[in-house]
Order: C-alpha cells, then structure tokens, then sequence
C-alpha cells in the first residue's frame, strides 16, 4: 500500500488500518506489550465522538521497563553501528513509510481528525523527507583539531581535538496536532547521532507513533532502541522526564508543560529541548500583494483548523488596506467547509477532543464578553468535536483573544498606521515563535525583521517550515532549535580530548 492521491475521498477505510485497531499496544524493548497493571484508556474519533480503539494506560513501571530496554540497546548493538549503517537503515525506514503510507494517513485522520490531504502530504510524505534528510547527517558527525598553548611540564608536545558523541537514552515527548510528523522530528535525528529512544505520544493520539515504531523494527532498527509508551502525561511523561535513566528531554507542546519539564530537566542537569506554544502576529503592510490573501488566510491561520502552533492568529493590517483585508479574510472564513478529515473538500475539521472543543469554545466566548466583535458565528455540527472558525475586529491587545493559545480556528483582525507601532504590538505577548510579514517593499522586510522577536520570520507567507530550517522560540516559546544541520546537536555531547606526548 503506497500514499493515495492526495485529493481522494476516504471511503472504506482500509483492511490493516481495521485491524490495527482491535488492539494497538505500547512498544518496548521490540515488543508489543499491554501496561503491567493492564489497564486502559480510550481514544476517539474527533469526527464523531466515538471510541476509536483502548491503549494501555502505561504507568512509572512500564516507563522503567522501557528506559531500561534503551540503555542495553545504546550500549548494545545499536552503538555498534557504523554510522554508514544508520543512514542505511533510516533510509529503508523512510521508504517504509511511504510503503505503508495509506494505512498511516488513515490512522492519523480518524485519530486526530486532520484533512486526509494533510496526513498523506505532511504527516506520512514529509515524515519520509525528514527521515531521508536526518539520514544524511549520520555519515557527517565531526570534531575538529584544536591548537592548545600548553607550556607545561618543558618539553611536553600536546595535541588536542574533540569527539562528537551519542547523549544517550531520550524521552521524547510529542503533542497531538501532527502526532507522526512530530515523533518524527525528534526520532530522526535521535537515531542519525546513535541514541536510542522512549517517545510517549500524546495521550489523545498514539496511534500512528506505534505503527511507526513498529516500522522501525522492520526497517532493521534493533529492539529496545525506539519504544513507546502510552497513557497519561502524569502516570508516563512524568515519570519519563524524572528517570534517572534518561540523559536527554526533548519536548514539543504547551507551555505551561514545558515549564514544568524544564524544572525537572534543571533539578537532574538533563539536557533539554523545548518547542512551546505561539501566538503569531502577521503584519500586512499597505503595499503587499492582496492576491496572497488566500494563502494568508488558508495556511497561515486556518491549517490544520488552527491547530498549529504557528498558526498567525492575529492579523494586523495597515489601514490603507485594512477595509479590503477585512472584506476578503472575512469571506474566506465564511467559505470554508466544515466537516470530516476522510474527504479532503471539508478545511474545517473537527478539533482533537471534546476538551479542547470545550476550551476553544470558551476562548470565543471570552472574547465577546471583553467586547470583541465576531464576525462569523456560524453553527458547527452536533455531533463531532467541531468548532466553527471565528473571525474577530475591535479587538484590545490586552485581550485573551489577543494573549493567550487558544489552538483552534479563531483569528483576530487589527488596523494600524505606523509601522513601528505594529511591530511592537506584534511583539506585546509572552510567545516568540513565529512572525510574517506581508510588503513588496525590500527596505521594509531589512528594517523590520530584525526587530520582530520570533525564532521564525517569513515574508509573504507563513506557516511554512523546512527540513533545513532551523526552527524554534524566542522568550517563551521555548529552548532550543529543531532541523538543519544543528539539530543532531540536541543529542550529541562535546568531548574534548588532550593527548601529550615528547
């Protein structure tokens, strides 16, 4: 089974995704296993509200057992590989991936409920890119030679050089909005610098990550160097992030999470990435191009129903334009269907649980009681974790709507004059993640780049990673940069390394 055209209507879910269903299981240690207590936890189907499939709700033993299958694996076989033989075997994995990236754009639809188009275009094809790009660096770890002035004792000659190697056992730990492409960006690199791996998925949506380590194991990977957990984040990825078995943390998802992870990284001197939360401005200038509006509306705010981290949820507009803006971003929303991710026409879709659409829900009504004006307020399907998208004017900036994640389909619209005004208006919330902005005008983008605080800066687009990028925050939004080159630097350590001779 190969990716579907992109486009296609999911009619009859396929024969392996039914079956992966009955009973998906943690992986540890190269085994498919129940939690020892042998409890379980349900998941849904965001496009319905039904029960989709029972996982193991893993607790502090099963999160041992696993730490303790990645140690032997690092210090095992997988540590004994040649670095030409990782590449290998992630390049076999990535055309695994693709090999079964039906059944993994499925999967990811009926358990987070994205638009079938996006699981089979980012979630299953990127994540084959990603493997394939991470593949490469594994063959391209280096040191350097240093030239060091030690005078003593007389006549000692010394040479010195560094050594890049392995940090060790990493607890991943991944949010539900893009469930496999997010495993993916902390196991590739992971596996090119030669560590081994406990991911435990978002508890919401553990599906595809399973499948995926399970193709890990096919692809030749040894057992005990990609594991997962599942279940609560305070019964797993607590107990995860505290193991003393653990040398690294990587994490993407809230911030107030990420807050709390990085305590318990300090308390132990645990090296620690951090991807948090966003609340990115666009700032659109009098002379950009309005026919970008389209794509400023549908991927900048609206992608994956703002389910994005970067998603640009506040949209400041110069006033020479402001009238037009708001006329064409507000027929935009308007037209944009909502329902079910299996057929790729709906670009609304339902929202990953009931909570979160309790909490979108209640930061649309927030703002309307501080005074902002909706726009839209259509009525979503009943049935289903839906929401309907929102477009807001009259908007104050010490507004919720205008500080706070809301991680839903809710957007704000502002006019402004000075451009400087702007700018630091764009830069007036704890987040520091993303930012675009929207001019034909070169001197523009030189003056005003520099002076956004966002670790991403796009210019007439947004929302628009790249493997090559290096991609993380500023102030709040977390520590850290994932992709590029500097990525495997998360999980090397530096040696450095002084031989003396006569």
């Amino acid at each position: 089974m190969h990716i579907a055209q992109p486009d296609l209507a999911v009619d009859t879910i396929a024969a392996s995704v039914s079956e992966f269903l009955k009973a998906p299981l943690a992986l540890i240690d190269g085994k498919s296993v129940t939690a020892q207590s042998g409890e379980t936890y349900p998941v849904y189907n965001p496009a319905t509200g039904e029960v989709l499939a029972h996982l193991p709700a893993c607790n502090a033993a099963d999160v041992d057992l696993a730490v303790r299958a990645a140690q032997a694996a690092f210090e095992g076989p997988w540590s004994k590989l040649l670095p030409a033989q990782r590449q290998g075997i992630l390049l076999k994995l990535a055309d695994l991936i693709e090999a079964n990236g039906e059944e993994l754009a499925q999967l990811e639809t009926l358990n987070q409920g994205k638009s079938i188009m996006l699981s089979r275009l980012i979630e299953v094809q990127s994540s084959a890119e990603y493997f394939r790009y991470m593949a490469g660096w594994a063959t391209k770890i280096e040191g350097s030679t240093l030239d060091v002035s030690i005078a003593i004792p007389p006549g000692m000659k010394y040479q010195a050089f560094t050594r890049k190697e392995a940090v060790g056992v990493v607890a991943a730990v991944t949010p539900w909005n893009f469930p496999l492409n997010m495993a993916v960006w902390k196991l590739a690199p992971a596996l090119a610098a030669g560590c081994t791996v406990v991911l435990k998925p978002a508890e919401e949506t553990p599906l595809t990550s399973i499948r995926l380590a399970q193709l890990c194991l096919e692809a030749g990977i040894p057992e005990g160097v990609v594991n997962v957990v599942t279940g609560m984040g305070e019964a797993v990825g607590a107990p995860l992030v505290a193991h003393p078995g653990v040398a690294k943390i990587t994490f993407t998802g809230s911030t107030e999470t990420g807050k709390l992870i990085g305590i318990q990284a300090m308390r132990d001197m645990k090296r620690v990435t951090l991807e948090l939360g966003g609340k990115a401005p666009m700032v659109m200038f009098d002379d950009m191009d309005l026919e970008l509006l389209g794509a400023a509306a549908g991927i900048g705010a609206f992608f994956n129903t703002g389910q994005t981290c970067c998603a640009g949820t506040r949209i400041y507009v110069q006033k020479g334009i402001y009238e037009k803006v708001l006329e064409v971003v507000t027929g935009i929303t308007r037209s944009l269907a909502i329902g079910s991710g299996l057929d790729p026409r709906n670009q609304i879709n339902p929202v990953v649980s009931a909570r979160h659409q309790a909490h979108v829900k209640a930061c649309i009504a927030r703002g309307i009681e501080q005074g902002a004006t909706p726009l839209i307020g259509a009525q979503a399907p009943e049935k289903g974790y839906y929401v309907s998208p929102e477009l807001f004017t009259d908007v104050r900036q010490d507004m919720a709507l205008m500080q706070d994640e809301i991680f839903g389909p809710v957007v704000t619209i502002t006019p402004f004059s000075d451009p400087d005004e702007a700018i630091r208006l764009a830069n007036d919330t704890k987040f520091g993640l993303s930012a675009s902005l929207w001019t034909n005008d070169l001197n523009k983008v030189m003056r005003y780049v520099p002076k956004l605080q966002a670790g991403t800066v796009w210019v007439n687009s947004h929302n628009i990673p790249d493997q090559n990028m290096p991609f993380g925050g500023m102030k709040q939004s977390g520590i850290g940069r994932e992709h590029g080159s500097g990525a495997l630097d998360n999980y090397l350590e530096t040696k450095s390394v002084c031989v003396a001779y006569r």
